[in-house]
């Protein structure tokens, strides 16, 4: 018997409502944009062209270079000697190395202000032992970027480890069988290797940066994120607001742009089916210390300082007589909201990736332009969109946690949907074929063939949604409904008020409520289209 491609041409009437529902939503930030810059008057148009925005722009791309390139500066040399060097306790400085990935920016920002800036606790030791009063600021352009560095480069990290420990060592060996150098043979054998995961991993870092509001607002650099938080709050006419947003967008279509040309533009892969030979581990010589004290100094300043700060602030808080009481309620609200998002984030997910995946529909590829919307769009504009869809169209779910939870599924949907893809891209269609002739019903086949054989990957989208909003900070400030705070929205006021000591436990729980989906990222390193 034919079987021929899965079940039918057209996909079940439940995926394309849940497809439609999906594309629905995603369209929501842009109709409002849209919608608000054809509104836009004259004299409008003439305070977005002036040069103080045109200066905000340029700060913001200013940023987002700075980081990109401190990270993989930091990233690439961790990665290969962590991989290919025989250094001591090698899992363990990836852990360490791994860890900082759960330091939201915004709790980031604050103890590095705390303990590196003014009046912080580096300036009284100083004081203590030396007299001296008054330190540099760090506040600016230099905070952000060590902030966002410092807590970025995990991303890259991770993605640099996976690529270099499945390099094709054969390639290696031949390089230096035939006289070339280890550095030359890296440069023209491994690092072409790792373009892609660079290119992948520098993309993801930099809309990162781009859309990042808790660091640049707490280390008071203004970014277009931070412009646009500032006018929400400022004033009634919201047409800047989207003037700010659509240059946002287009600064990052043209990223994402300039990555897929160079990834376009050249292929790499290995020939033959077989496995490489297992790598061999590079013996450090005298280079061991120097080597070793450099990932100590990276541990130390991504690691130990932010967490000793942290410490520090909660013991000063408590011994200060300073409450806990409402510590529980954080953590269940950001418990719930996580838990929720990821659920509902996961199973729209899995429906978008069958309908792409198991059906080659032409509208295909618009679809999944179209998922992108949370990898484009930063939170507060996201927030702002619905906030307007909200109170104009639907008002009885504004000021519920229904509109927020659905701004959190915009924001993590791009990663939940990459992961899917990729696990379901490695099940054979045959199987879902031969299930639906013995069942008759696609949603048996879904509910008892594709989600046990999609199991690990749905669990690792859940993980990642769950890490992602969990730290989620400017769609939780504008739509939390009154009275609804969590972890994040907690540390952010406290913080931004300089109450350090404050902000300390609920800072603590995040980072502690974090390590379980970091635990199981770190397991999954080697599955594709993870981050």
């Amino acid at each position: 018997m034919n079987i021929g491609i899965s079940f039918k041409k057209l996909p079940p009437i439940y995926i394309t409502l849940t497809v439609v529902f999906i594309i629905f939503i995603m369209v929501l930030p842009f109709l409002y944009l849209f919608l608000r810059v054809s509104e836009a008057n004259l004299q409008v148009l003439n305070v977005f062209f002036t040069m103080n925005y045109v200066y905000i722009i340029l700060r913001s791309v200013l940023l987002m270079i700075l980081v990109s390139l401190i990270t993989l500066f930091i990233a690439l040399p961790l990665a290969w000697i962590n991989v290919r060097a025989a250094l001591p306790m090698p899992n363990v400085w990836a852990v360490l190395l791994s860890l900082p990935l759960v330091i939201p920016t915004y709790v980031g920002a604050f103890l590095y202000s705390s303990i590196l800036g003014p009046r912080g606790i580096l300036q009284e030791l100083l004081e203590s032992i030396f007299g001296i009063k008054e330190i540099p600021d760090i506040h600016g352009l230099f905070g952000a970027t060590l902030v966002l560095s410092l807590l970025s480069f995990p991303y890259l990290f991770l993605i640099l480890k996976s690529s270099i420990t499945n390099l094709d060592s054969t390639l290696i060996e031949s390089s230096r069988l035939l006289g070339h150098s280890k550095i030359k043979t890296f440069f023209k054998i491994s690092l072409p290797q790792l373009r892609p995961s660079i290119i992948a991993g520098t993309l993801f870092v930099s809309l990162y940066t781009l859309s990042d509001f808790g660091a640049v607002s707490l280390m008071r650099y203004n970014t277009l994120t931070w412009a646009i938080y500032q006018q929400y709050q400022s004033i009634i006419d919201r047409s800047i607001i989207s003037l700010i947003s659509l240059a946002l967008v287009l600064i990052a279509v043209l990223i994402i742009f300039i990555e897929s040309k160079f990834r376009n533009k050249s292929k790499y892969y290995k020939i033959g089916t077989g496995t490489s030979p297992r790598n061999k581990k590079t013996d450090l010589g005298v280079w061991s210390i120097p080597v070793l004290f450099i990932f100590g100094l990276i541990v130390f300043l991504s690691l130990i300082l932010p967490l000793s700060g942290l410490f520090f602030w909660l013991i000063r808080g408590v011994s200060a007589g300073e409450p806990l009481v409402f510590i529980w309620e954080l953590i269940y609200n950001s418990l719930f909201l996580s838990i929720a998002t990821s659920l509902a984030t996961v199973f729209l997910s899995m429906c978008m990736a069958i309908f792409l995946v198991r059906y080659n529909l032409i509208i295909n590829k618009y679809l999944e332009i179209i998922s992108l919307v949370g990898y484009v769009l930063p939170g507060v504009v996201i927030a702002i969109s619905l906030v307007y869809f909200g109170i104009n169209f639907v008002g009885f779910i504004y000021q519920t946690k229904l509109l927020l939870i659905i701004a959190c599924i915009i924001l993590a949907f791009p990663v939940a949907l990459g992961n899917s893809k990729a696990v379901l891209l490695q099940i054979n269609p045959e199987i879902e074929d031969s299930a639906k002739i013995l069942s008759k019903n696609f949603l048996s086949v879904i509910i008892y063939v594709l989600i046990p054989m999609m199991k690990s990957g749905l669990i690792m989208s859940f993980a990642l949604v769950f890490l992602l909003t969990m730290k989620e900070l400017p769609a939780t400030l504008i739509l939390g409904p009154l009275g609804f705070q969590t972890l994040a929205t907690s540390i952010w006021s406290s913080a931004s008020e300089a109450y350090f000591a404050r902000a300390a436990a609920p800072a603590l729980s995040i980072i502690f409520l974090s390590l379980l989906p970091l635990i199981l990222l770190m397991k999954s390193e080697d599955r594709p289209g993870i981050l």
